[in-house]
């Protein structure tokens, strides 16, 4: 079955123009389709779902499906626009979310968000502020939601306390024979474990309340107006799950707050700036601060050294393991990637008073 058959499972009519390769996402194949229908051009996504990591397709298309009808409701509320604003997905000819063609590939058809572009990296504080503004709308947004209602995609995804439990595991085993190139680093990976619980036990606790989580809050996924470069739509749902808004909150910090790339070797140029802290709480504040509890918000600054650290072990596990899941592209470059993860959890130790100080600040303008 080629591509244009598959999308006629979805109830496409007129004229299939061009089917091509689109976006640079790691995850899921992507295509966009051109289509030509009594004069109009419309374009769809077109993707087949990694199955290998999504290994429950069903609950996650329910996920997307559940959280999209709820926030169109909501954007019709405000006299938003439905189109624009959140996804839209079709059904197949028979009502069901996704297609399963005979080799057992699963593809989904949405809508193209017209007149719209993205990044890789917020390029100014303030865009990156509007990254803060738009994922803080989008929690608030689903603040009364069930997350209960979400299948966990990933089991434990950000449960840094299992994860921290599989690191250890990692380290015994020593698969790939690499100990003796990163005691510095396990060491410091080691003596971290209570930062590693320090979420998942508020959750545990019910200190911290179970909110709808995007779990990849990186800018990449926001979709920019063209004409305005004001944040539209988040895009890339397949992780919404249940957790703490401190995740993703943490994801966008860890991500979009640090001086250098992700597997820099020159650990001299890697901070957190905190320039882009703050412009990132501030447009996030404006946007949620009114929903979250104060614990929440005490959640938040501990919460970008916790994913960070979470991200490091994550790293340096693989690296141990032999370069098993994440891709490399040169030797040790899975180690360089926890190096930086390391160099930012002991700066943003250095600096969590001052980036909880900001959080504060914002939340209780957020209150007023």
């Amino acid at each position: 079955m080629n591509y244009e058959e598959i999308i006629r499972v979805f109830n496409v009519e007129g004229e299939i123009q061009s089917v091509e390769p689109f976006g640079s996402g790691h995850i899921n194949d992507t295509l966009c389709a051109t289509v030509a229908n009594n004069g109009k051009i419309h374009k769809y996504v077109l993707q087949k779902m990694n199955t290998e990591i999504f290994q429950d397709p069903q609950g996650l298309m329910n996920n997307i499906i559940k959280v999209t009808e709820y926030l169109k409701n909501i954007i019709k509320a405000r006299g938003g626009d439905v189109t624009r604003e959140t996804l839209h997905f079709y059904p197949t000819q028979d009502g069901r979310l996704f297609y399963e063609d005979d080799k057992g590939q699963c593809w989904r058809l949405e809508d193209l968000v017209a007149n719209t572009k993205s990044y890789d990296m917020a390029a100014t504080p303030e865009m990156f502020m509007n990254t803060g503004v738009a994922f803080g709308q989008f929690m608030s947004d689903l603040a009364d939601f069930p997350a209960e209602e979400l299948v966990e995609v990933i089991p434990n995804f950000h449960h840094t306390g299992k994860r921290f439990e599989t690191f250890e595991k990692e380290v015994n085993a020593n698969q790939a024979g690499r100990i003796e190139t990163c005691r510095d680093e396990v060491e410091f990976a080691l003596a971290h474990k209570e930062l590693a619980l320090s979420l998942v036990n508020q959750l545990a606790e019910g200190k911290l309340p179970l909110r709808v989580t995007h779990n990849d809050t990186k800018i990449n996924n926001i979709l920019m107006d063209e004409a305005t470069d004001q944040p539209i739509c988040i895009i890339d749902l397949d992780t919404i799950m249940p957790g703490a808004c401190a995740y993703d909150f943490g994801d966008s910090i860890r991500f979009g707050a640090s001086s250098a790339e992700e597997d820099e070797q020159d650990l001299s140029k890697v901070y957190m700036r905190m320039d882009l802290f703050e412009a990132f709480t501030k447009g996030y504040m404006q946007a949620v601060g009114k929903t979250l509890t104060p614990e929440e918000a005490k959640s938040l600054a501990i919460g970008a050294a916790v994913i960070t650290f979470e991200t490091g072990i994550r790293f340096l596990g693989d690296y141990l393991n032999g370069d098993t899941y994440f891709k490399v592209h040169r030797p040790g470059q899975n180690l360089d990637r926890a190096r930086t993860q390391f160099k930012l959890v002991a700066d943003m130790e250095k600096k969590m008073e001052e980036m909880q100080a900001i959080v504060d600040r914002y939340y209780q303008l957020a209150q007023q």
